[in-house]
């Protein structure tokens, strides 16, 4: 739900910061200067460190569901923290023992780059087409840091075109300032829309931080040099990045970016396959021990099973007690999930059998593994959200573990089907699982 505080922030980034800024030049006797030289270098030296926070976080979640806005919100947040940071070496007699021309603008173009970034976000993709731009953005990410480290040491170099005097660099923001402004408003104007569909508190943040950032850039085209006007633009960019970590921070911890996702990563559908494993006779062996010895059971198990199945590509959906429920494919660029699920599977088994080995009367993993369509889903609300997957697919693939010899892994017709013809396969038979009206062919798989 929108709330009031939300369209009064909204209303305040949009308004005050202008007006203010407006005041101050139409006011020549109320543009005070202060020249100021440590509060600046720490005052930019900090809200760089804050975006770039935000950058690893939002960066972190676009990676882990595969969600193209995010990654490129992420990148946005990227370009201003690190040549904030820059910046920030442009403070004479703090780092450096003069300002430095390719420092002093740095923030400005840094700031505009940004600007691309968040309108790049603002696309909606699916499909093969998010996969793709997610990729994009990774590649981006690493061509955003060369050239930040190029900008650094050409700077410091004093090499063409950051060499020349003071004066003709500062028409630099001006150039920057212009487009950039028009793209941060035309990406505000997009987040505006979503978060009308959406009330999400998140969105309404990133909304004001890219109304803020747009802002921040006329200040630095318009504002002279240590008068207050200027540093109001500083102060800018530490409010917008500040709204959206209270923003993140205010969501439910484990997605706290949810708000942002695209339609199809809260709410797609995906063909994957989907790994089961539990431990056969562990309700037994949690009623003959006590839970010190059943639970370093269960992290001796965990420490070598859950690498297992990362390394094929899996994602950890939850683990529940002794159940360990393993999705592939969910962000949909795993094309051999079904192959991928298998190797998984045997490799979880053979990685706690030397586990077991060790502990004769340690129970045992059985493993199911099924493939079908699924929707990827976020559930839940405030307070209790999850990304998981929902579907028929899941509930077989529980019941297909549940039939699955101890140390062995079973897979449904459809996984079958996606396998080498070199895999070692061994028939269970029509096996009635529990909630099905049809009887499932249920196959053993020995070795890929």
């Amino acid at each position: 739900m929108r709330s009031a505080t939300q369209r009064a922030l909204l209303a305040l980034a949009l308004v005050l910061p202008l007006a203010g800024l407006a005041l101050l030049l139409a006011v020549p006797g109320a543009d005070l200067r202060w020249a100021h030289h440590p509060a600046h270098f720490w005052l930019v030296l900090g809200t760089a460190g804050l975006s770039a926070g935000l950058a690893w976080a939002t960066g972190d979640a676009a990676a882990r569901r595969g969600d193209a806005r995010l990654a490129h919100v992420s990148l946005a947040f990227l370009a201003s923290a690190g040549f904030l940071a820059l910046h920030a070496l442009a403070t004479p007699g703090v780092l450096l023992a003069e300002s430095n021309v390719g420092f002093a603008v740095a923030t400005p173009v840094g700031v505009a780059l940004g600007s691309l970034f968040a309108l790049r976000s603002t696309r909606e993709v699916a499909g093969d087409r998010a996969v793709a731009e997610v990729r994009l953005a990774r590649r981006l990410r690493w061509v955003l840091l060369a050239v930040m480290l190029g900008w650094a040491a050409v700077s410091l170099a004093g090499l063409p075109p950051l060499d020349g005097p003071p004066a003709p660099a500062e028409r630099l923001p001006l150039l920057v300032a212009v487009p950039g402004t028009l793209l941060y408003a035309v990406a505000a104007w997009r987040y505006a829309r979503l978060w009308r569909a959406r009330g999400e508190g998140v969105l309404a943040a990133v909304l004001a931080a890219y109304l803020l950032l747009g802002q921040a850039l006329v200040a630095m085209a318009l504002a002279p040099t240590w008068q207050l006007s200027w540093w109001e633009w500083h102060v800018l960019l530490l409010v917008a990045f500040a709204l959206v970590a209270v923003g993140a921070r205010r969501s439910w911890r484990e997605e706290r970016f949810a708000g942002l996702y695209l339609d199809d990563t809260a709410a797609g559908r995906r063909e994957a396959s989907v790994l089961f494993a539990d431990l056969q006779g562990f309700t037994t062996f949690s009623e003959q021990h006590p839970p010190e010895e059943v639970t370093a059971m269960l992290n001796a198990y965990l420490a070598e099973a859950v690498p297992a199945v990362l390394r094929d590509g899996g994602d950890v959906d939850r683990i529940v007690g002794d159940a360990l429920m393993v999705t592939f494919n969910t962000r949909g660029d795993l094309p051999d999930h079904a192959v991928a699920a298998v190797r998984a599977g045997l490799a979880l088994q053979e990685a706690t059998a030397r586990v077991s080995g060790r502990h004769p009367g340690w129970p045992r993993f059985r493993v199911g593994v099924n493939t079908g369509p699924v929707t990827v889903s976020l559930l839940g609300t405030h307070g209790g959200r999850t990304h998981t997957v929902i579907g028929d697919t899941v509930n077989t693939a529980s019941r297909i573990e549940g039939q699955a010899p101890v140390g062995g892994v079973a897979v449904g017709p459809e996984t079958l089907s996606s396998l080498p013809g070199t895999a070692r396969t061994q028939p269970l038979g029509l096996l009635a699982l529990k909630g099905r009206t049809e009887p499932v062919e249920t196959t053993l798989v020995l070795s890929l």
